[in-house]
Formats: structure tokens, sequence, C-alpha cells
């Protein structure tokens, strides 16, 4: 059996997706805070389980029977290390035999404040002997297309990255890997450096929207406590502000570029490429 924790959220669903394409459903184990949120994939046969990071004396239980997990990141930045630690302590206790957790992009050297916690999660799947694989996720290009709409109505794409390169893929390229990890023939302790197979800077990302668009965009190079006070100011928590404030800046010196097109490797093809997220972010 394979289970898929955040089974819920966006990346979750779209592993669950894939799954579903490759093994059957009473094989699958989505796991998740509210289990009344997948009743249709309970509808399809897959097995849903409740499954709350915070409740560490229940994880163990909802995790009987399961061969290979995949433990997706916590959203809850800050709190991560503790959750992780307890699930990866209920996978020992339970008996699965495999792991594959979503970390960041060169999590071991990375800059980014965002990579202290999968730092500390690496080293805790090292010390509780279950065998592991890291991929080790780049950015999704879909933290800039989201707010591809806003741009072209404001004719700006704002951001701290300077002339940074960005090696972005799609969500669903990383789910894709996932999906390919999991049902791997056998499943291999591994470091996955994944990213896409194309780099952008934001000043690539505001011509092709001005050119998909047909509406003149520029990017606008600010700096990082702007661009901080820009994300707040169009609704987005402080912490999240800053979070991706401080990210972009650390872009700027290469920090969530790569070129090594292990992602497309894994997944058996091109990654999906960014103009092409883009456009389907301001098609709707």
């Amino acid at each position: 059996m394979i289970a898929v924790t955040g089974a819920s959220g966006q990346l979750g669903r779209l592993v669950i997706a894939g799954l579903l394409e490759k093994v059957a459903p009473d094989t699958i184990v989505a796991l998740v805070r509210d289990p009344a949120k997948l009743a249709d994939l309970a509808a399809q046969g897959v097995v849903v389980r409740a499954f709350d990071y915070n409740q560490a004396d229940t994880l163990a239980g909802a995790l009987a029977g399961v061969d290979r997990l995949l433990l997706i990141s916590s959203s809850e930045i800050g709190q991560r290390v503790a959750q992780h630690q307890a699930v990866i302590a209920a996978a020992k206790a339970a008996g699965v035999g495999f792991i594959a957790y979503t970390s960041l992009l060169h999590a071991d050297t990375n800059p980014l404040n965002l990579a202290v916690e999968h730092r500390a999660t690496e080293l805790a799947l090292a010390d509780g002997g279950v065998p592991h694989a890291l991929l080790r996720n780049g950015w999704y290009t879909e933290n800039y297309a989201q707010s591809a709409p806003m741009a072209v109505a404001h004719g700006a794409v704002l951001g701290s990255a300077g002339a940074g390169r960005i090696s972005g893929a799609a969500r669903a390229d990383y789910a894709a890997a996932a999906v390919a990890v999991l049902t791997a023939d056998a499943a291999k302790p591994a470091i996955y450096e994944l990213a896409g197979d194309e780099a952008f800077t934001l000043a690539d990302l505001a011509a092709a929207l001005s050119d998909l668009s047909g509406k003149p965009v520029a990017y606008q190079d600010l700096p990082e406590a702007d661009y901080r006070a820009a994300l707040e100011g169009v609704g987005l928590p402080a912490a999240i502000a800053a979070m991706l404030a401080e990210s972009d800046t650390k872009a700027a010196n290469g920090a969530l570029f790569d070129d090594n097109h292990a992602l497309s490797e894994v997944i058996g093809r091109p990654t999906t490429p960014w103009r092409t997220t883009l456009e389907s972010a301001l098609n709707g």
C-alpha cells in the first residue's frame, strides 16, 4: 500500500491522481486532517484515513499496513520539524518500509530560510532508520503564475530576484516525480534534485506575460522590504510575504537555479514549459 500525507492539498491531489493511473485504488491510502474533504476519492475506492500531524499518538495507527509513504512537507512553516519528526517516528513504529519526502532544491546548501526546516527533516529521516528518498523540489512556476492576471492588469511584475535565473517547474511535474518514485519496482534510497528544464528570470516572465496578453508588462525589481510590503498589501499574511520576499532576494544569487535535468529524467518527459503554465493562468 502507498500512502500520501496532505492528500487534500494541491500537490497531494495530483499525486493521488497519478497513482490512480498506475495502481489499484484500494492500494492507495490518502491521509488527510479532514476525511470529508476526500469523499470523492473514497467513492473511487481509495482508502481515506484521518491524519493530523499535530496528533502524534494517532499517526502510527493511520499508517498500519502501509509499505511506502509520501511525506508531503507541512504547510505550517515554523512547526514543520516537530510535525515531520512525529510522522517519521510513526512510520517506523508502523513498519513502513520506505519514505519519500518533498524537500527543497539543494536543501543541504540552499541559503533560503525555508531550507532550515527541510534540512532538519532530512536529518530526522537519516536518524530514523527507515529507507528514504529525498525529493528536493525546486520552485513551482505557479508561485509566479498565480499572480499573472494581476501583473497584466497593472502592467508590472514585482519581485526582488534581480537577474537571477529560476528553474521552475509545474506542480504537476513534481507530482509525477513523486508517483514515479513511489511506484518504482524497487524503492531505492536516493536524493533527487528536481527542477525545470528551462530557467527564467523575472524579466523573462514579464516579457512572456506581455507577449501572451498583448499588453505591456515590465519587471520592477524592488528591495526586499518593499517587495514584502507589496505582498502584504495584496493580502498575503506577513509570514508568507516575508518568506517569498526573502526567497526572491536569494534567488538573485542562484538559490533557485539548477540545470541537471533530473526532474525530466525521473518523469520520462520534458518538464512543462514555464510559458505554458503562465498561459494557463491567464486563460483561467
